[in-house]
């Protein structure tokens, strides 16, 4: 009977969701076009970005990196890729084993986590050092000899995100400049074409024989948290960069930060000449000292740049043009847009709609040129580092899970193969704490180290989102015509082994209580981090999870033709209910209601751990379906007090998508919206797309990604929706296509 229904539901899935492959009806162009950033003067938290999604170059009013001290503070200009990592030397012999502390959350066995020391000594030297590296390692910056503050006049400047181009204009030192920037969308390659004239509005103007000189700089990484990770001091010592060819318009670097190398190439064209014949003739002199490469040339250039692991390469710099650069990434975002997703709001008269399209097309694009990696991605990609550039592994729903949803899945498959990567760690985890299966660490990098922490490593809301991710690619194989059940079927035959060692972890982390005979999570940090692992114990959107992807976990194995695991369907069909008292949702298991009024701004009443950081009562219901562990009667009750009590100034850039899907499943589309433009200064969105959250963290790609999730709900539906656009006011006339439903 259950593989019946199985195969109903599947049934049903295929009629009920869009194809990616049928004709689309919306016009896409513009709709992207008139959501391009503009600017027009120096602004720190505007700089544009151009990538494909595995490198990505952030740029200033220029159109180069030419102010990157000015923007540190800002929005910072990045130069990263993939593969770039760097460790300091680890000359005391640092090792994992000496931060790991045996935390007893009476179980029977030993758990040792992976923590930070705070008191002077080794352990907190080696809990610092094993935190912070390897960090990701910022590649570079090209950018006009223009010294170190900002004098620009006249700039005008805007991303065409249709075709990944970046024009900029601009009045400097008495000359006129039009720059052209792009990215190659296979290579971590960058084209630009820069051309200048004497300006007639210019108050100061240089001889028409100056040229222009150009700046290729090298940082040394800097290790800290959260900055541009540029330290611009040369050392020889630590750092050095050698010319290792020339063919007399190109050259190759190599360019070593202690152990780690690298190598870098620019060339530009036409090819340069011993002597000008005009002005407009293009001389190049190059010079290098330290670690910056110094480039003179004429008017009217082009100029391609490009970084790499291997000296090989780097081959096909010299014979790259600007052309070349600029019809492929032209070529590329174009079959970007239309493959994917789109949503229309041009028919909404309700000024709100304009902002939403404004995000929402952003979002897409920066999510593109950051999200693609082979690596989860960190939270500020690859804008700038945070956390040291790492990555969060429970991050990497709100980055991706929208790519399945809106015509992206190859960005999740090619992110999604990393686990397999990390799936000894993961296993060598689980076994140190007394666990079957593999636990997916939380703050991490390429090696699948686990960084010490006093939170991370308590965390539990990653450990299922690898189940729902391979859940979400196979409905989006199964949905298109193109690849259908064959595609679906290499995604269940390839993730299978994953999603069953993540399972058997989850069954034995969970404990069956012997006085209710129901099967409780207690020992851990949930999502909601103000509370304490000692105290946890029944979280609601970590048992909601628990039932959900342990369901999917079991309907996997039924698809590949296995029997069920009966052990697990006892846990399914026992699990304990959401906490609740007075007919809302606890945050935790005897947690008390203790709220913040609108009043209140820094003293709300009560202990404010209970009522502050991410709202995820909401999650429970709202990233994830319906169940019999809650009623929708008290989630609707749940969701009015939280919105009132709730202390939003302390939450997080993804609380106010999860906050609309809550809303949409409710059947509250105008509290959706109003979610999504809740006036809180972590709901910011900046003129270039990124959600700042603070001084520290300016853009926070998690906010993005889960604006695109919560539009996809609120389009698209649910499996269980009966109604179009379930988390849209019924007044609103919102077109949508290419865009999958959850589940």
């Amino acid at each position: 009977m259950l593989k019946k229904t199985i195969l109903l539901s599947i049934f049903t899935l295929i009629l009920s969701v869009p194809n990616t492959a049928t004709a689309q009806t919306i016009d896409r162009r513009p709709i992207v076009e008139r959501n391009n950033p503009h600017v027009e003067r120096i602004d720190s938290l505007s700089p544009l970005t151009v990538g494909n999604g595995r490198f990505a170059v952030t740029v200033d009013a220029t159109g180069l990196q030419t102010y990157p001290e000015y923007y540190s503070q800002g929005v910072p200009l990045g130069t990263f890729s993939e593969w770039a990592w760097h460790s300091f030397p680890n000359t005391n012999g640092y090792k994992p084993a000496e931060v790991l502390l045996n935390h007893d959350f009476h179980r029977g066995h030993d758990e040792f986590y992976s923590s930070e020391f705070r008191q002077k000594g080794r352990q907190r030297d080696a809990s610092n050092y094993l935190r912070a590296n390897p960090q990701r390692m910022h590649l570079g910056c090209l950018g006009f000899d223009f010294g170190s503050v900002p004098q620009l006049a006249d700039v005008r400047q805007s991303l065409d995100m249709w075709t990944g181009k970046v024009t900029s204009d601009f009045t400097h030192g008495g000359f006129r400049y039009h720059v052209e920037t792009v990215c190659h969308p296979e290579s971590d390659l960058i084209a630009v074409r820069i051309s200048r004239q004497p300006s007639p509005t210019a108050a100061k103007r240089e001889t028409d024989d100056q040229l222009m000189a150009l700046n290729l700089r090298f940082p040394y990484p800097t290790g800290q948290h959260s900055d541009d990770a540029c330290d611009w001091t040369y050392n020889s010592q630590r750092q050095s960069i050698r010319i290792i060819s020339n063919d007399g318009h190109a050259d190759e670097l190599e360019i070593r930060n202690d152990t780690n190398t690298y190598y870098s190439a620019i060339a530009w064209h036409p090819v340069g000449t011993a002597k000008a014949k005009d002005r407009h003739s293009a001389i190049y002199t190059l010079r290098l000292n330290g670690n910056e490469l110094s480039v003179n040339m004429t008017d009217n250039a082009e100029v391609v740049y490009g970084f790499s692991p291997t000296k090989d390469g780097l081959r096909t710099v010299a014979s790259t043009s600007f052309s070349d650069v600029e019809r492929a990434s032209a070529a590329y975002w174009k079959g970007y847009w239309t493959r994917g997703g789109i949503v229309d709001f041009s028919r909404v008269s309700d000024p709100r709609a304009r902002e939403l399209e404004r995000r929402t097309v952003l979002s897409q694009y920066l999510l593109g040129v950051n999200d693609q990696q082979c690596y989860p991605p960190a939270e500020t990609g690859l804008t700038y580092n945070s956390w040291f550039g790492k990555f969060h592994l429970e991050m990497i729903y709100w980055h991706q899970a929208w790519q399945a949803l809106w015509g992206h899945p190859e960005a999740l498959e090619h992110t999604l193969d990393w686990y397999f990567r990390a799936e000894p760690m993961a296993r060598e985890i689980a076994r140190r704490q007394g666990f079957k299966g593999v636990r997916w660490m939380k703050m991490t990098d390429p090696s699948a180290a686990e960084a010490p922490s006093n939170v991370g490593s308590y965390l539990i809301w990653q450990q299922p989102h690898v189940i729902y991710l391979a859940e979400l690619l196979y409905r989006a194989a199964l949905a298109d015509k193109n690849c259908g059940q064959q595609k679906a079927d290499e995604i269940l035959k390839k993730y299978a082994p994953l999603v069953e060692e993540t399972a058997e972890f989850m069954h034995d982390f969970a404990e069956r209580d012997s006085i209710s005979g129901r099967y409780i999570l207690h020992g851990y940090i949930p999502a909601q981090e103000t509370l304490k692992a000692d105290s946890v114990r029944n979280s609601p959107f970590e048992l909601s999870y628990w039932l959900t992807t342990m369901r999917m976990a079991q309907q996997w194995r039924t698809r590949q033709g296995l029997p069920e695991m009966k052990e697990w369907n006892e846990l399914i069909n026992n699990l304990s209910p959401l906490p609740s008292k007075d007919g809302v949702y606890l945050t935790s298991e005897g947690a008390p209601l203790i709220g913040h009024t609108a009043e209140q701004t820094d003293s709300p009443k009560g202990d404010d751990k209970f009522a502050s950081d991410h709202p995820m009562p909401l999650g429970a219901f709202g990233m994830l379906p319906e169940s019999y562990l809650f009623t929708k009667a008290g989630m609707d009750s749940t969701y009015n007090w939280i919105v009132k009590h709730w202390n939003w100034q302390k939450t997080w850039g993804w609380d106010y998508p999860m906050t609309a899907m809550c809303a949409t499943r409710l059947g509250r589309p105008d509290d959706a919206v109003n979610a999504l433009l809740m006036p809180v200064p972590k709901n910011t969105y900046l003129n270039n797309g990124h959600n700042w959250q603070s001084d520290r963290l300016r853009c926070y790609l998690p906010g993005n990604g889960g604006l695109l999730t919560a539009i996809a709900l609120m389009t698209a539906g649910y499996d269980s929706s009966t109604t179009k656009n379930p988390g849209i006011p019924t007044s609103w006339d919102v077109r949508w296509e290419g865009i999958l439903p959850l589940p």
